[in-house]
């Protein structure tokens, strides 16, 4: 018997862009979007229009760019924020407008202060707008989880005979267990009127850890669309992660009677491409997409692995897009073997330029490392995607001391605007020294949040990958560096983020 369709619903672009530091620009949000359509999901929810003219462009730019999946625009159920999304889909090849408004006694009390025949009337009058631009529509009643049951059906039933095509149910604070929510799931569409002729949704938050688990269970219970994020990336404790339901529901054909259209060999490049763009590391043990989630440090589970994959594997890193961190290429490597692995690992560059820049930088790490891995690679073109295209700080010069006993200091030489400056600053570390004396010419006022260091590859020559998150005036930036210098790292990381406060890229951060 043929699979059912289970539908991927990618909210990484708007719900997953909530994570503080995680807001992207306008050209981000395209470099992602067009990597998922590479990952052919099928629903791209760009961004949440009315939130500001910048979220309005970017949805735009992403509806008028991708052509394979159907670009979602998100609004609340009222007259201004559907209009807006209508506009932003306009150029989509295939459009949705998902609207949404909040269905609990708490939430319609305490922050609509509208009766429950108000909430229906709105949702029904959304929906119908919503149609004036498109056939596709989607609505959501927030904290579905919270909600009086009866209530649900029928704001449900209203919006179904308005002309809804998908009913999302989510658990918007993550309240809810697997057992429970697969019930709720089955009960809803037992009762309401014509659930047959709508298409379920469940989207879930992993505030207990559990999003995943609570949106199978959506699944098994007969919803066949998972709203879902890359690497898990959302508000608060994130949402459900894409990676993990679709390769539970395809290793688990057994009990599950449907299965998605993604590519699942994209996965890793997408997550490496998400990480790098919002600054999230990926932790090692995370399922699917984390450094470890092939490997066998038992002595046991080794041998067993050698002798038949099966005994402790249950599917492949080939089939995620691992490529198992094999040695690619060497100092002597030419421009065109280069070149040949970037399109092995499906690396796109702007043009011939962006290629020679990356060429480059190749070039210099392999004076530095001789060893140089797949993961070198995507960690400098990531280095040369990050950059904003005027660098008004870049490091010419550095010099660090540091000394038991002794207090560390750190000597510097950055190109500002063009002009060369010099500083010097001491600090309780070298890095602490470095940040001081960039901050010494600088004097940007930012406060630093997050700090972070990650090895690229094993050996002690691996490049360090450094994520930097500054805030100023309420605008949150991150900014990432790599070197086989640590230090170094960090400062390339500190000025990457100092380039984008001053940039002023528009970023925005839809919190609803």
């Amino acid at each position: 018997m043929a699979k059912q369709h289970l539908k991927i619903f990618d909210t990484t672009l708007r719900d997953g862009e909530q994570s503080p530091g995680a807001s992207m620009t306008r050209d981000e949000k395209l470099r992602i979007a067009r990597q998922l359509e590479k990952l052919r999901v099928d629903v791209i929810e760009a961004g949440f229009p009315a939130a500001s003219p910048g979220d309005f462009e970017s949805v735009h730019a992403v509806a008028s760019a991708i052509q394979e999946s159907t670009v979602c625009g998100l609004a609340r159920a009222n007259e201004k924020d559907v209009r807006r999304a209508g506009e932003a889909i306009r150029p989509a090849r295939s459009g949705r407008i998902h609207t949404f408004i909040a269905t609990s006694p708490i939430h319609m009390e305490k922050k609509l202060r509208m009766r429950p025949d108000e909430v229906v009337e709105a949702a029904v009058a959304a929906v119908r707008l919503a149609q004036q631009y498109t056939d596709d529509v989607e609505f959501s009643a927030e904290d579905a989880v919270r909600s009086d049951f009866d209530f649900l059906c029928r704001v449900f039933d209203a919006v179904i005979k308005a002309g809804a095509k998908t009913i999302n149910v989510p658990d918007t604070v993550g309240y809810s267990i697997p057992e429970q929510w697969g019930e709720r799931i089955r009960r809803l569409i037992e009762n309401v009127p014509d659930a047959d002729k709508v298409i379920w949704s469940t989207h879930c938050h992993n505030d207990l850890g559990l999003a995943v688990a609570n949106s199978l269970s959506a699944v098994l219970a007969g919803a066949r669309q998972v709203e879902c994020t890359i690497n898990g990336l959302g508000e608060r404790a994130g949402n459900a992660s894409l990676e993990e339901i679709v390769m539970a529901v395809r290793t688990r054909g057994d009990i599950f009677v449907c299965d998605t259209r993604i590519d699942a060999v994209q996965i890793v490049p997408t997550s490496r491409l998400v990480s790098q763009i919002t600054g999230y590391p990926v932790q090692p043990n995370k399922a699917v997409v984390g450094a470890n989630a092939f490997a066998h440090e038992s002595g046991i589970h080794q041998d067993g692995v050698l002798k038949h994959r099966e005994t402790y594997e249950i599917m492949r890193a080939e089939d995620v897009g691992w490529t198992t961190n094999r040695l690619t290429l060497g100092k002597l490597s030419g421009r065109s073997a280069f070149k040949s692995r970037l399109t092995e690992l499906g690396i796109e560059l702007a043009g011939e330029e962006a290629l020679n820049a990356a060429f480059a930088r190749f070039k210099e790490l392999a004076d530095k490392k001789r060893e140089i891995f797949d993961e070198d690679i995507y960690a400098l073109v990531g280095d040369e995607t990050v950059t904003p295209e005027h660098e008004y700080y870049r490091l010419a010069f550095a010099q660090f001391h540091s000394e038991t006993g002794e207090i560390p200091r750190a000597r510097i030489t950055l190109i500002v605007d063009g002009v060369e400056k010099n500083a010097e600053a001491s600090g309780s570390g070298p890095v602490d020294a470095v940040f001081k004396a960039i901050e010494n010419l600088a004097c940007s006022g930012a406060d630093l949040l997050l700090y972070s260091v990650n090895s690229i590859t094993t050996g002690t020559d691996a490049q360090g990958e450094v994520t930097v998150r500054l805030s100023k005036d309420g605008r949150i930036v991150n900014g990432q560096g790599a070197d086989t210098d640590i230090i170094v790292a960090s400062a390339k990381a500190y000025l990457n983020a100092l380039n984008k406060l001053h940039a002023n890229l528009p970023r925005v951060n839809p919190q609803v």
